[in-house]
């Protein structure tokens, strides 16, 4: 089992944590994308700027067509980067732009020629280029930018801002692998850009001893000492040794990797260049993201009149796009109060109605008097009075159970009335008293006492069935009818198609041609 760490192994981790993130932070860090579509070598230009620029920039950065610029800019806030290098063509040219977020200012460049990598690598005899070298950022190189200008000058700061910077005093040569040159020309305004390897190897000694150096031990059967070997350097290609001179030769600071590279000692740096190249022409710059003023332009050139008259058309349009705004704000909020307002008046209302149901409701439950004024019992009251109208007379009590009858107090204490019998009455007998069943239509009397349609009980025999009313079917009645209340029946019950009531018709019609009566 490991040992624990101590109390100030965690604090001083955690202080190195803190001073790398730090330093991490104020690197600048880059995108390199392109909009619109793109051809096949310039997509592989764009791969080669970001082997150029790394390790501080998004190597496999994921583009779609749906993309806008606004969404690369949003995102690049919260992931730390501070430059855009967009590319973009057209059916004439290929096109640069370099920004710098968050305020600008971009450049415009023109990409007048370039080549890449591969072109590059496979026109040397000889290349040097291992993943080695990109773990760490490349050392930039600018010639020819202290022209006068102040578009120049702002190139020059734009590239310098685009790399880390270097500390001469804390730099580690051992880190600086690779340089970028950019080198301005003035005559033709063309920026030439290209990236090379770094090379230290040591200088005055023989190519025999750098061969021994490197661990490559040469052909010695024509030597008779070794001594020659040191001296002479016999039996050596010429392109084994590059010739060096004053232009590339220096004193080291500090130890390099390789063999032969001492502090204090004479090393000459040698360039490989691994690409890719280009050739670039500065078209225009403008303030902001590609929508501000115009700084610089290379072919259009305005004069102090023009240049004020378009700032203040841009002062107008900015002035209506805050009217615009204000009141777009003003609309809002006033929507706003009205649905609120629309929102309370509902609330209210619904409140209302729930309490006015709640209400009715108590009423109800506390009155059962209004039990009596519903339609059945106004119905049953029309139908007494109907059978009043055709009858003559009265109905019994339970003929119409529906309706109720008035109290004794309403009545008149007088004595009850005799029921009066119609003369045409063929049936005018006790219900008690047995009476005979009519067979069939005819209304032929059957002369026994017993038939279909009567039954046998203690009392004697009597017909069967409940009591007629004027919603029921005739064969139902416990009694003979007398004419009139067959007549009414007949008259409630003409509008009904049913087959039930086949019965009362043709009894009705029996009676009417006994009496001489027309229905």
């Amino acid at each position: 089992m490991g040992k624990s760490k101590t109390k100030n192994q965690k604090k001083s981790r955690a202080t190195a944590n803190h001073v790398a993130e730090e330093i991490y932070g104020a690197i600048p860090h880059s995108f390199v994308f392109n909009r619109g579509q793109i051809g096949k070598n310039v997509g592989q230009l764009i791969e080669d700027m970001r082997r150029v620029m790394e390790p501080y920039t998004a190597e496999s950065l994921k583009v779609r067509k749906k993309n806008v610029l606004k969404d690369f800019v949003a995102i690049a806030g919260p992931l730390g980067v501070t430059h855009f290098m967009i590319f973009s063509k057209t059916p004439t040219c290929v096109n640069l732009r370099l920004a710098r977020l968050p305020k600008g200012p971009m450049l415009n460049f023109k990409v007048v020629k370039y080549s890449l990598v591969k072109d590059v690598v496979s026109s040397l005899k000889k290349h040097r280029m291992h993943d080695q070298q990109f773990t760490h950022h490349p050392l930039l190189i600018l010639n020819n930018f202290g022209s006068d200008g102040m578009h120049v000058k702002l190139m020059a700061t734009m590239f310098q801002n685009m790399f880390p910077s270097i500390n001469v005093h804390k730099v580690s040569l051992n880190n600086i692998k690779r340089c970028v040159l950019l080198n301005y020309n003035p005559e033709t305004q063309e920026i030439e850009f290209r990236h090379y390897s770094l090379k230290v190897v040591p200088v005055g000694m023989s190519r025999g001893v750098k061969k021994l150096m490197q661990e490559r031990f040469p052909n010695m059967a024509k030597f008779e000492d070794i001594s020659e070997l040191m001296m002479k350097g016999a039996n050596l290609s010429e392109s084994e040794a590059e010739q060096d001179g004053e232009h590339n030769i220096t004193e080291l600071p500090q130890v390099y990797s390789g063999r032969g590279n001492m502090a204090s000692q004479q090393s000459a740096v040698r360039l490989t260049e691994i690409g890719p190249r280009m050739s670039l022409q500065l078209m225009k710059i403008q303030e902001g993201m590609g929508d501000g003023n115009v700084l610089y332009h290379t072919m259009i050139s305005k004069t102090e009149e023009e240049i004020q008259e378009i700032l203040k058309r841009k002062e107008a349009q900015l002035k209506q796009k805050q009217a615009r705004r204000k009141k777009q704000e003003q609309d809002v909020a006033h929507k706003n109060e009205k649905r609120e307002d629309h929102k309370k008046k509902s609330l209210e209302g619904i409140k209302k109605k729930r309490a006015e149901e709640e209400a009715e409701e108590d009423s109800e439950v506390e009155d059962p008097g209004n039990q009596d004024d519903r339609p059945a019992a106004v119905e049953s009251d029309d139908e007494v009075e109907y059978y009043r109208q055709a009858v003559g007379q009265d109905p019994d009590e339970d003929m119409f159970p529906s309706t109720k009858r008035k109290h004794s107090s309403e009545r008149t204490h007088g004595p009850a009335k005799k029921r009066k019998m119609s003369p045409g009455k063929s049936f005018g007998k006790d219900r008690d008293s047995k009476s005979p069943k009519r067979n069939g239509p005819g209304g032929h009397r059957r002369d026994g006492n017993t038939g279909k349609g009567w039954k046998k009980s203690g009392d004697g025999e009597k017909p069967y069935g409940r009591k007629m009313s004027p919603g029921g079917n005739f064969a139902d009645s416990p009694s003979v009818p007398s004419f009139e209340e067959l007549i009414f029946h007949y008259r409630y019950h003409k509008g009904n198609e049913l087959s039930s009531y086949e019965p009362l018709y043709r009894t009705l019609q029996a009676e009417s041609f006994r009496n001489g009566v027309a229905v």
